[in-house]
């Protein structure tokens, strides 16, 4: 009788005080909103049909709009970068968001190279965790999950960048994040989505990869292990859709050490993936990754063909390659210099999407060549003031004829090319350069960025294990 009447007493409580309105995690206090921009504000109310008024105190001027089976969203102009605002939200109640900055934002994910931080260990941890005092970062951490089917939210929320915050988050998007906000001198704002061991089918749409059966049949090849699940989509679901339309500058991405076994698609895939993306925020953001650096894997030719994958992603629209050839470990698959990796890709945002000059984004890549007599000369693009060696002989390149067996090459700098041969080779056809799983090679542009591994050849190659 007394559960009976518990249950008609709640009945007879007015519906209005369970009455709620709430945004996702990626609309909370202390986060970056892009600057001189129209942002998309969204979220949920329990009163179905009701009214939502958003105000920025930037300028004041609420913006309305009408909830839609409890669902909500509306564009907000935002200006010039500043801060810190307030952010208010009115339906049959209230909600105020402080700290807001206006800035820049930017989406970081991948594998575990981006996923690396402090309390892993990097060069110089200790004293850059005890500098990372920028009150005018924030970072937003995505906590590792996955979803069968695209979530609306998800945990996580902005937070100041400190020692104590930094120290969890990714190093190479926190040096991103800091170069940037030293060179453009406004307020970043840098998600964090990434897990380390994830190939990059898990980030991309279920139906990019179960709709095309190349991708299906690379998908196979994967080595499985017991962290997270390989099935197509999963990461998207859980860690990247609750994300869109959080409006963003662009994307970094550090991934490819999981695919290695799955190079000759790894491109087609990689590509549909940004393709995806952007698609699903509506506009063709810039796209910066880096290409993975030497390692010693247990598979010949592995390593190298997935930098020969990232290498030719660089034909598509508004993306960016960083080489760290120069600075990784053939040892230690997770190379310690994650600041030069920072910088780099924030090297490619200053000059390409900010416009920034007298930036060097890229090393040299390799463009096309010509054989003269028993001689090949090669082209460069990013190579307009020269190229360089570092070291008293240039190395890591090998020459094949017909006969497609190459040699130890001997190569020279002339300008902005490189001439290539061997007394072994009489009437070449085909030049490498740093073909390699843990080529290490020391041709860089004047700038001092190293060039990318390459080969002039089409020829077919297979994955074994050395």
């Amino acid at each position: 009788m007394k559960r009976l009447l518990l249950f008609v007493g709640l009945a007879l409580i007015p519906s209005f005080i369970f009455a709620k309105i709430w945004t996702p995690s990626v609309i909370s206090n202390n986060m970056v909103l892009q600057q001189n921009s129209q942002v998309t504000i969204w979220g949920w109310t329990t009163h179905t049909t009701e009214e939502i008024i958003v105000t920025g105190s930037w300028n004041n001027q609420p913006v309305k709009t009408k909830a839609h089976h409890g669902k909500w969203s509306l564009r907000l102009p935002t200006p010039k970068a500043g801060g810190p605002y307030q952010l208010t939200i009115k339906g049959h109640e209230e909600i105020v968001y402080n700290q807001i900055l206006i800035g820049e934002v930017w989406l970081a994910s991948g594998q575990s190279n981006m996923e690396w931080n402090a309390t892993l260990g990097f060069n110089n941890a200790k004293e850059e965790v005890a500098n990372a005092n920028y009150p005018n970062i924030r970072l937003l951490h995505i906590p590792k999950h996955q979803a069968d089917t695209p979530q609306q939210d998800t945990p996580g929320s902005w937070e100041k960048c400190t020692p104590q915050t930094m120290k969890t988050f990714s190093a190479t998007a926190y040096f991103f994040a800091r170069y940037l906000h030293q060179k453009l001198d406004v307020p970043i704002g840098i998600i964090n989505s990434s897990w380390g061991g994830t190939p990059a089918e898990v980030w991309v749409k279920e139906e990019v990869v179960k709709n095309n059966q190349q991708l299906v049949e690379s998908q196979k090849k994967l080595p499985k292990n017991n962290w997270h699940s390989f099935e197509p989509g999963k990461m998207y679901n859980a860690m990247i859709a609750p994300l869109i339309p959080f409006k963003i500058a662009g994307t970094i991405w550090y991934q490819g050490e999981s695919n290695r076994l799955a190079p000759h698609t790894y491109t087609q895939l990689f590509t549909q993936l940004i393709d995806s993306w952007r698609e699903s925020w509506g506009y063709k953001f810039p796209f910066y990754y880096v290409q993975i650096a030497p390692f010693n894997y247990r598979e010949k030719n592995a390593g190298v063909m997935i930098r020969e994958a990232q290498l030719k992603a660089m034909n598509h629209d508004n993306v960016g390659m960083v080489v760290v050839s120069d600075i990784g470990n053939i040892n230690n698959i997770h190379p310690g210099n994650k600041q030069h990796v920072g910088k780099r890709l924030a090297n490619w945002a200053l000059a390409k999407t900010y416009n920034k000059a007298n930036i060097s984004y890229s090393g040299p890549v390799y463009r096309s060549m010509e054989i003269n007599n028993n001689k090949v000369v090669l082209h460069f693009d990013y190579a307009q003031s020269g190229l360089m060696k570092k070291g008293k002989k240039l190395t890591h390149f090998v020459i094949a004829d017909k006969s497609k067996q190459f040699v130890s090459a001997k190569a020279k700098i002339k300008g902005n090319t490189v001439v290539v041969w061997s007394n072994k080779v009489k009437h070449p056809v085909a030049v490498r350069f740093a073909w390699d799983n843990i080529a290490t090679p020391n041709l860089f542009n004047n700038e001092g960025l190293p060039a990318s591994a390459f080969r002039t050849d089409s020829w077919t190659i297979s994955i074994k294990k050395n």
